[in-house]
Formats: C-alpha cells, sequence, structure tokens
C-alpha cells in the first residue's frame, strides 16, 4: 500500500485541545513560529470547542447535587496512571492519532464544560438520538482521517476561508474542514461540490466553520468546489466558485 509522507499542518486541533503529548507539542510549538495559517487555525479550533461547550450546557435541576453527593461513596477511586514508553517515531504517532484523536477531544471538550447537565439533557429520547446521529458522523469521518492511505491536501477560498480535503480509496470517501468561513448573507448557503470530468454534482453543504463528510463518490472526482448557493440548495453552480480545489493525488 502506497505511503504518504504526514503533514504537520493537520495538527492543529489536536494541538489547539491539548491532545497532544509532551514531545508532540514541542513538535508542532516550533512549527507554529513560522505558519500564520496553523496559528490562525489554532485559535478557531479554540473557539469552536468553546461554542460546543456552551451548546450543550443546561441549568441542573436542583435536586442534581444532592443525588451527585449521595452516589459519590459508590464511586471506585481509579489507580494511579503509570507512564508507557512508546517506541514508535513522532511522526508516524502524529500521523495516526491527531485529526481523530482531536475529534474525539472536541467532544470530550463538551462534556467536560457541561458536565452533569449534559447527562440529565441527554436522557430524553431526542437528545439521544441526535447523540447517535453525531456519533455515527464522528465515525465516518474518523475512518478517513485515520485510514492508512489518506491524502491531504490545503487551499485557500476567494473569501479567506481556510480549507482542508482529506480522502481515503480505501474507504471511498472524502472529508471537507473549513476555517475562518464568512457568514453568507440572508437566504444564502454553502455548498460543495466535486468536480467528475468536468461535471460539478452536489456534495452536500457546510453553514458554517466545521468538518464535514462529503456527499458523493470522490473516486474518480478531480477536485472539490464551493459555492454559495441559495438556502435550499442547487443542481448546479449558479455562482462562480468560491474554492476550486484539486483533490489530493
Amino acid at each position: 500500500m502506497k505511503q504518504h509522507q504526514f503533514d504537520i499542518h493537520t495538527f492543529a486541533a489536536a494541538y489547539a485541545l491539548n491532545a497532544l503529548d509532551p514531545a508532540e507539542r514541542e513538535t508542532f510549538d516550533a512549527h507554529l513560529q513560522h505558519c500564520d495559517d496553523c496559528r490562525n487555525e489554532v485559535a478557531d479550533f479554540e473557539a469552536t470547542a468553546a461554542r460546543l461547550a456552551s451548546a450543550v450546557a443546561q441549568e441542573p435541576s436542583a435536586s442534581m447535587k444532592q443525588r451527585t453527593m449521595s452516589a459519590i461513596d459508590g464511586v471506585r477511586q481509579l489507580p494511579p496512571r503509570v507512564p508507557v514508553t512508546v517506541t514508535t517515531s513522532l511522526a508516524g504517532r502524529l500521523r495516526r492519532k491527531a485529526v481523530p484523536l482531536a475529534l474525539a477531544a472536541s467532544l470530550a471538550s463538551a462534556a467536560s464544560f457541561g458536565g452533569l447537565a449534559v447527562w440529565q439533557h441527554q436522557q430524553s429520547a431526542d437528545s439521544q438520538q441526535q447523540a447517535r446521529q453525531v456519533q455515527q458522523q464522528l465515525d465516518a469521518v474518523s475512518s478517513v482521517l485515520a485510514a492508512p492511505d489518506s491524502r491531504t491536501a490545503h487551499g485557500r477560498a476567494t473569501n479567506g476561508a481556510l480549507t482542508t480535503v482529506v480522502t481515503s480509496d480505501r474507504e471511498n470517501k472524502a472529508v471537507f474542514t473549513a476555517t475562518a468561513l464568512p457568514a453568507p448573507a440572508p437566504g444564502k448557503t454553502y455548498q460543495l461540490w466535486l468536480a467528475h470530468e468536468g461535471t460539478m454534482r452536489p456534495a452536500g453543504f457546510i453553514h458554517t466553520d466545521g468538518t464535514i463528510l462529503l456527499a458523493g463518490n470522490p473516486s474518480d472526482a478531480t477536485a472539490v468546489g464551493l459555492t454559495l448557493e441559495p438556502s435550499e440548495g442547487s443542481a448546479q453552480p449558479t455562482s462562480a466558485p468560491l474554492l476550486l480545489m484539486n483533490l489530493p493525488a
């Protein structure tokens, strides 16, 4: 299987969420000294984590504290963690875990901010269904990012947004990430496209900064596009592309 050189630019999310170990963090710290794009991306991921936390937080009920304090005596204390020596190279460890770990850390960050209020909120059937859908999306995105044949390309849209696309032949899927994406005008939305032999096929919508799994088959696509379309979407692009970026080979 063809191996691809790891791309340190994809580790901004793990760095922003403190998901790197000390050696990895030191390496990325050095990279940040001369990479403006990664510094901006780190700031965006930190802001996104804060928004995730506030989105799930709810005011706990008056009886929550009493129930929690009553249950403490029945919680077993965990033993101390023992450091484990890892012999794999820094590049290999980063490539395998950085982005999937950052996604997991995003959920952990939101949960820690919401605390017990999140647990209470998720008791409703609607919240449980939403959690399952989010988990399915996370699993699909993670399968692409963690695939051994994953390939990455970076771009910048004409409106200033920083973009990343990751593809995997084995998974036959592609993941798109945008940061610093300006809010669309009222009645408009951002629509993604996959270019197939000159034909642009709809590949989903992205409404704000974040990461999504592209709809459609990327196996024979040559590029990913981004346009501003009516809020209901379009069958074909109706405006000049804000981005037309070649998929990583």
